[in-house]
């Protein structure tokens, strides 16, 4: 079977989440790297794969996909082997149940205020050279301690965020999340013991080591 082809490396965030997905279930990739300095990614053929000119976009046979947490649960549907743990929990009604609701928190709540921060204090310095917007940052960040609040008492309760188990719900905060704690707002995490422990957990993922080395942001 011929490799599922991902475009745009573990430097995106977006696409290091899809293959952290793909190293989860051990499928054979390859990555087609995509030029954002250079506008590849709004230019027709990128447009083609993934019409808002996002990254990534992901191709497997005749089959197109983008929006990487769409793209994430096809790779776990298709790819995931009867030996191996189910990340979406499809088996149990319940836990697959708090699975869409705690990836859903992730897309709705986490990102929206952890977002800015990695573009204030990381891509826009690296690759633009611009200083961060620091109102921007500190609005972001109040708005992340409210967050994790949040997932401080739920964690406090549960090993990982849909349960005992860990699953995508868990795997969706890993790229936004690292990259957070390359900057010098990584101590927040220390006022929040249960959600540290957790991020520690989910850092000894072997796919989340494989994927993370990727995440190097140059300008």
């Amino acid at each position: 079977m011929a490799p599922v082809t991902v475009f745009g490396s573990a430097v995106f965030a977006n696409a290091a989440r899809v293959l952290a997905c793909l190293e989860e279930v051990g499928a054979e990739y390859q990555v087609v790297e995509v030029d954002y300095m250079a506008q590849e990614h709004k230019g027709p053929d990128h447009l083609a794969r993934n019409p808002f000119g996002q990254i990534p976009a992901f191709q497997d046979g005749d089959v197109m996909l983008f929006e990487s947490r769409a793209i994430a649960k096809y790779v776990l549907r298709k790819y995931t082997k009867p030996s191996q743990e189910d990340l979406l929990r499809e088996g149990n009604l319940e836990e697959a149940a708090m699975v869409d609701v705690w990836t859903e928190v992730e897309a709705h709540h986490y990102f929206p205020a952890i977002a800015p921060i990695v573009y204030e204090c990381v891509v826009y310095p690296a690759r633009l050279g611009m200083a961060p917007n620091q109102e921007v940052v500190n609005e972001s960040l109040q708005k992340l301690r409210m967050v994790l609040d949040v997932y401080e008492e739920r964690l406090s309760k549960n090993k990982y965020l849909a349960g005992d188990f860990f699953s995508l719900a868990d795997l969706s905060h890993f790229p936004y999340t690292f990259y957070f704690m390359t900057t010098s707002h990584a101590s927040l995490l220390d006022a929040y013991p249960n959600v540290k422990a957790w991020w520690e957990r989910v850092m000894e993922r072997p796919s989340v080591k494989t994927t993370s080395a990727g995440m190097v942001l140059r300008a």
